[in-house]
């Protein structure tokens, strides 16, 4: 009597949730990273955006504003080369942990001390963190992604990033419409304590632990900042100064874009209206994220980069014929479409870095990047002062020849799945 022999098992069939998880790179780690970028972002934003009229509620003139604009970019730049070493030397995880709590700390000081100064000295640390994070969450995406992956990554990263830009600002708003600039800023930097500790703790418990190797003198000498000067690629040299250029562009105006809103133009709007035209600005940003993503993968990098680099130079432009709440709505609507390109932009910089030194070299980049920037946010101050229209103007001018720059010098990389992409002409 023949025995029927067992059926095989079937493999296991793949579900919608599972085959989207794949598409958009979401594993275990990435997904722990992601839920840390959103409970900090979220606390960080609720009070960052009206950080300029708490400034001034506390004393602080036009200068005041435009020199802690410059000290944020200043530090950010400072802060990324050594955040990239310290990614590349313990890892992305216990790099992350470091840079949250020294955020921790600074929103601490800004609640205990309501004083300009003390925001000066809180913002050294907590406003630093995007620009402390990025070399460390770069270098964990390559790390667990593969290269054709990666814009996917870090287009997912953004997205994220800039939920708690539109969502925050709103719930500050509302802080101050109920308590006021000064109590309602300090009742929202308190909220943000608390979320940064909760996403301390979801970081630990979802990154996964990657080896730190023992430094060595030889180590020490790669790493060094004339030596990454000189293996800088040509295109990524070329991009370099392409976005420098771009955020003389950005920074120029950034600072006081919500006190002409606010204050200057002939209808101003609340603090809650210039919420929802973040919050406008961001979802702009986010719908467009991921098919940017992929067809930055698969068309080639450079269109999408000097697309976004269009974005950025025409808002100041725009926003100068804005004088109430619906041209401000279309202005902001290109203020969202600045960040068409930025997560390719990333990952090109990530492509064109060295294999064994991304989180360095993508730091160092910002390093020399923002230092350069921060005399563009410092000197946007002494351009208010002379009229705001002079101030949107040199920032539209700027932009205009960063923009035509990239478009003739710029170039694209090939896609492929090794770690180091070779660099094509345009």
């Amino acid at each position: 009597m023949d025995t029927a022999s067992p059926s095989p098992t079937p493999p296991p069939v793949e579900g919608a949730f599972d085959r989207l998880a794949r598409f958009l790179g979401l594993r275990r780690s990435v997904v722990g990273l992601l839920v840390m970028v959103l409970l900090l972002g979220m606390g960080e934003r609720m009070a960052e955006r009206f950080l300029p009229l708490y400034l001034q509620a506390l004393g602080g003139g036009a200068l005041t504003i435009s020199l802690f604009q410059g000290m944020t970019v200043l530090l950010g730049a400072v802060y990324s080369y050594p955040s990239g070493y310290l990614a590349d030397r313990l890892g992305a995880k216990r790099a992350l942990l470091v840079f949250n709590l020294l955020a921790m700390a600074g929103y601490l000081i800004v609640i205990v001390a309501p004083s300009w100064p003390a925001v000066f000295v809180g913002a050294a640390l907590f406003l630093g963190w995007t620009a402390v994070s990025m070399p460390a969450t770069m270098k964990l995406i390559v790390r667990v992604l593969p290269a054709r992956q990666r814009t996917m990554g870090v287009s997912i990263n953004s997205l994220i990033r800039r939920l708690p830009m539109a969502l925050g600002p709103v719930l500050g708003g509302w802080f101050i419409c109920h308590w006021g600039e000064h109590t309602g800023i300090r009742l929202a930097f308190l909220a943000a304590a608390v979320l940064a500790g909760v996403a301390i703790l979801v970081q630990q418990r979802l990154i996964e632990e990657e080896p730190a190797g023992p430094l060595t003198s030889s180590d020490t000498a790669r790493f060094h900042p004339l030596r990454l000067l000189r293996e800088m690629s040509g295109p990524l040299r070329m991009l370099l100064l392409s976005d420098i250029l771009i955020r003389f562009c950005e920074q120029i105006p950034y600072a006081f874009v919500v006190v002409w809103c606010m204050r200057l133009i002939a209808e101003p709007v609340s603090a809650v209206a210039f919420g929802a035209l973040t919050t406008i600005e961001m979802a702009t940003a986010v719908l467009v994220y991921i098919p940017v993503a992929y067809y930055a993968d698969r068309l080639g990098k450079k269109p999408f980069v000097l697309a976004t680099f269009v974005f950025f130079t025409l808002f100041p432009l725009v926003l100068l014929f804005c004088h109430s709440f619906w041209p401000l709505v279309a202005a902001f609507v290109l203020r969202g479409l600045k960040e068409f390109g930025e997560p390719t932009r990333k990952a090109l910089i990530v492509d064109l870095c060295p294999a064994d030194r991304k989180a360095t070299m993508f730091g160092f980049y910002y390093l020399i990047r923002d230092l350069i920037v921060a005399f563009a946010a410092a000197a946007g101050g002494l351009l208010w002062n002379l009229s705001p229209a002079a101030n949107l103007l040199t920032a539209f001018a700027v932009g205009v020849f960063g923009t035509l720059l990239f478009a003739r010098c710029g170039r694209d990389v090939d896609s492929t799945d090794s770690s180091d992409a070779q660099p094509v002409r345009s």
